[in-house]
């Protein structure tokens, strides 16, 4: 059996755009993990192929800091393979029926990121949903869905309704389940995680204190949400990008897994 985790480069074997997309997807990989947002070998992180119908996705069994640009599997929305690395490694089914359901429905989506993180699962198991507790949840009033729960995602019949409960926003709460961010950019789509994730966490946190909590008036959730929404002054994730990339290349030199996403 082949379960290696060095992988030869493909770098002159596909086009620039599909390249660059593969670094900037395995950064994404690699970040989600360094945050504390990965779950063992589960969960996904896929993003299109500019000029493409095709998406990238990680090898089913490699952890988030193994994945590199040349181990990405290309498949097609019904979750096809079209090419993948030399290795017994394969897909896991559940990917591409949640994410090939949103990139086909939503032709402005690139990335589609999933997690099931400690606080993420927490609040997805909280009637009362998020909460806009902070300045960073205010970001999400409406401008979030919710998904709820109809067991693992295997069927392709619930592509239907994660599509309709998603609808035009780019984050979801997926009830009793985890979190989900989409965007026009892999950048974009990591940093409404990033932010979603923090947001969760602080509502814990805020909660577990057992004290009054407060809330802004619905004419300043509302004016805050409008300023942080990605067309409203600067797409989020852009600006952040080149030092995300610098914290993973600092971290290379320290880490034991293989050295490069690239």
């Amino acid at each position: 059996m082949n379960y290696s985790t060095d992988f030869k480069s493909i770098r002159n074997d596909v086009s620039a755009q599909e390249w660059q997309t593969r670094i900037d997807l395995a950064a994404c990989y690699r970040l989600v993990d360094y945050y504390g947002m990965s779950d063992l070998i589960y969960n996904h992180i896929t993003a299109r192929i500019p000029g493409t119908e095709h998406l990238l996705i990680n090898l089913y069994g490699l952890l988030y800091k193994e994945i590199a640009a040349s181990s990405l599997v290309k498949i097609d929305v019904e979750g096809k393979i079209v090419w993948k690395p030399d290795t017994d490694y394969g897909i896991n089914v559940s990917g591409y029926v949640i994410h090939g359901a949103i990139h086909k429905a939503r032709p402005d989506v690139a990335c589609v990121l999933h997690t099931h993180t400690r606080a993420g699962m927490a609040v997805a198991a909280m009637k009362c949903g998020l909460l806009p507790l902070s300045q960073t949840s205010i970001r999400f009033v409406n401008h979030i869905g919710e998904h709820d729960y109809e067991g693992p995602a295997i069927d392709i019949a619930e592509r239907e309704r994660l599509v309709r409960d998603l609808g035009p926003h780019d984050a979801m709460i997926m009830r009793n389940h985890g979190l989900l961010t989409c965007g026009a950019t892999i950048q974009q789509a990591f940093n409404t995680m990033y932010q979603l994730e923090l947001s969760c966490r602080s509502q814990v946190d805020a909660m577990a204190a057992r004290t009054e909590l407060t809330t802004p008036g619905e004419n300043v959730l509302a004016h805050t949400a409008h300023l942080y929404q990605p067309g409203t002054r600067r797409p989020y994730g852009v600006l952040e990008w080149p030092a995300m990339l610098r914290l993973l290349a600092a971290q290379e030199q320290h880490s034991g897994y293989p050295p490069h996403w690239h």
